[in-house]
């Protein structure tokens, strides 16, 4: 008896330190390089998101990519080895997020990106089942692009976008909504997010006329082209994606993108829309709770993808908690389940709905379309 006494008591011990696990959470953003833009709002949204959940206490270990694809993989591996984290956040880019994926597959660990691109989820398969995120399709706002381009008259448009997945992603999207709506590409366009001239492409694109040019950047690097356009004269209608939905794009793009139409998550100008706006009220808090905390006017898209990944966080954790214990492989599994479940979780983007072949969830009410108008955004109805 006195052999096993001590070992009942180290049991018990272990019991109860399992009981009382913390949940952890990893996140990797980009707070400095090109994507720094996007990335700092998400850092500080981060630090809004709560501490405890469901009763459980939440640590949240957050590491900077610095836009580098190599250094998003390598934060992965250690929150995964080193911080034992029972989920992961991030990335901030399309690119990152994509390799991401191998790591956190592997290791059985859900993730949650900030990133856009629907290659991050698409097409499902047995690692992509441990991907979710909370950025808008690309064709989601393709189409909204290619119907406002449609009916204000545009028959042809010229496409420069990044020369990465973003970009791709964007001009395979782009192009199938584009023929939808009968408008035809004539220009077709690359450069890199950290390129300082782009007037080649500029020249190439006015030569081909079109009456409208969509730039698929993210951040201010997609300011590049669009200041290129107008400095060589260029007249037509011009269209950004939902990537440059931030203050540092107004600074940066200046009077160059003034009349410049994007679409958007609803957060962007929550407090324009109309009181029937389902995504209204949750829109709101989120702009409430980031204003409070950095300043009126402040707000970008970008942070509300981060609440939004948070606020599905809060919405699985406590399901995930009746079935296992935070730390084990069964909790990150009963977690990834509940995700997979999420059901009318309003965000400050729109609603989610997610199910085992959706895992964005997101529909139409999660877009609008914008207008820049004396360096501000303008709700289009």
């Amino acid at each position: 008896m006195k052999f096993f006494k001590p070992l009942l008591i180290a049991a018990l011990c272990a019991t109860a330190l399992s009981a009382w696990a913390d949940v952890n959470v990893g996140v990797t953003i980009s707070a400095t390089g090109p994507a720094a833009s996007l990335g700092i709002p998400e850092k500080n949204t981060i630090a809004l998101m709560p501490k405890t959940i469901g009763g459980q206490k939440i640590n949240y270990i957050v590491l900077d990519d610095a836009s580098d694809t190599t250094a998003a993989v390598n934060n992965t591996r250690k929150l995964i080895a080193e911080n034992k984290v029972d989920v992961i956040l991030g990335s901030t880019t399309t690119p990152a997020s994509l390799a991401m994926i191998d790591v956190a597959s592997e290791a059985q660990t859900p993730m949650i990106s900030v990133a856009a691109s629907a290659r991050i989820i698409e097409p499902m398969d047995a690692k992509k089942k441990w991907v979710f995120k909370t950025p808008q399709n690309d064709i989601m706002m393709s189409l909204a692009i290619a119907e406002h381009m449609a009916a204000n008259g545009v028959k042809t448009v010229g496409f420069i976008g990044f020369s990465d997945a973003y970009g791709e992603g964007w001009s395979q999207e782009f192009a199938k909504a584009a023929d939808l709506k009968k408008i035809k590409i004539v220009a077709n366009e690359r450069y890199a997010r950290s390129d300082t001239s782009v007037t080649g492409q500029a020249l190439k694109l006015m030569s081909a006329k079109p009456d409208a040019v969509l730039v698929a950047g993210s951040g201010t690097p997609a300011a590049l082209p669009q200041k290129t356009l107008k400095e060589r004269g260029y007249t037509g209608k011009m269209y950004q994606t939902h990537g440059v939905a931030n203050a540092d794009f107004l600074r940066v793009g200046g009077k160059d993108v003034d009349g410049t139409f994007l679409p958007a998550g609803p957060v962007l100008v929550a407090d324009q829309l109309p009181a029937s706006n389902p995504v209204k009220k949750s829109a709101l808090a989120y702009v409430a709770a980031y204003e409070a905390a950095y300043g009126k006017g402040t707000v970008s898209t970008f942070g509300a993808h981060a609440w939004d990944a948070g606020l599905l966080m809060s919405s699985a954790v406590p399901v995930a908690l009746k079935k296992a214990q935070p730390g084990t492989p069964e909790f990150r599994a009963a977690l990834r389940d509940a995700l997979e479940q999420t059901k009318d979780v309003s965000g400050a983007h729109g609603v989610f709905n997610m199910t085992a072949a959706d895992h964005l969830g997101l529909d139409q009410r999660a877009r609008v379309m914008v207008k820049i108008e004396n360096g501000a955004w303008k709700y289009q109805p």
